[in-house]
Formats: C-alpha cells, structure tokens, sequence
C-alpha cells in the first residue's frame, strides 16, 4: 500500500512506521486542502482536523507551525505573543521549510524544523485526522499521538469572539 502512494504522502508513511504510529496514510478521493473538504471525505467534524498552518517568523525567517482545530481560527496575536512577530508564508517558503505543498503540510518531517505550537481545543477531542505530505493524503490520530510525534506545546492560539 506504500508504494502505491504519491512521493510525499509515502514519505510520511514511512515515517510514521518508523516512528511506531499505528495508523495508515488514507488517500482520499477529493481534495482535502480545505478543512472542510477533509472533513466531507472522512466523514468527521471540522473540528476533527488538525490543520497545519505555517507561518515566517519576521525575526529570523524561521517557520512557525501552528496545528490548529480545523474549527479555528489562528488568533496570530497569541502564537507572536509565544514566539514573536510572525508574517505570511507564501507558497515557495512552505514548500522549501516544509517538504510539502500548501494543502498537504503535515505536522512531521519537515525539511527545516519548524517551531510548532498545537491548538489546545484539538485536547477536546478523541480522533482527529491530519494531512499527511499531499492534498488528498491523511492519517488518524489522537491528540496525544499529535503531541508525541511533534513535541510541541499546547496553547492556546484559537481567535476568540468577543462579546460586547
């Protein structure tokens, strides 16, 4: 079955057996560059998936890995507040830090080690999905599998309606 998949997903595949992670890599049949269109395949909440968003830290040019609920919204104030000053990344340096193309980022293997920060609401949660290196591959996880393969924080970094 790993062979059959694209360079990038297999990629992470292999990965995740080394690492001892229980779950296949799962093509789906469309798209799921969205949260929304992952969600639609796998038959979950939106809430389920955990979204790798990237950002370019102003200081130092590194990246910032925020992987966050696919229910929210990156409140950027919070995650400058952890790491410092962020600004976009556009295509080219997801692609170079990352290994990946936007819409299949995955929250491991990362060609430049990114400082990464996961979403403390995906806690709330029994099962989430993450993309796995290409916009129509992803694997299952528990957020704390999320935890150990990354080693990241849990904060909180979801932007949060005020009420008046």
């Amino acid at each position: 079955m790993i062979d059959q998949l694209p360079d990038s997903a297999r990629r992470v595949a292999l990965l995740l057996k080394e690492r001892g992670h229980p779950h296949a890599v799962v093509m789906l049949p469309e798209t799921g560059k969205t949260s929304a269109e992952a969600a639609a395949g796998l038959g979950c909440s939106i809430a389920q998936i955990a979204k790798s968003i990237l950002f370019r830290r102003k200081e130092d040019d590194a990246p910032v890995l925020v992987i966050a609920s696919g229910a929210n919204r990156v409140d950027e104030a919070k995650v400058t507040a952890r790491v410092g000053a962020l600004a976009r990344a556009d295509a080219r340096f997801v692609r170079e830090k990352t290994g990946y193309a936007i819409g299949g980022v995955c929250p491991i293997g990362h060609a430049v080690t990114p400082v990464t920060l996961i979403d403390e609401d995906l806690l709330a949660l029994e099962s989430l999905w993450a993309a796995a290196g290409h916009p129509h591959a992803v694997f299952n996880l528990s957020p704390q599998e999320l935890i150990e393969l990354t080693g990241a924080p849990v904060v909180d970094v979801a932007l949060r309606e005020s009420v008046t």
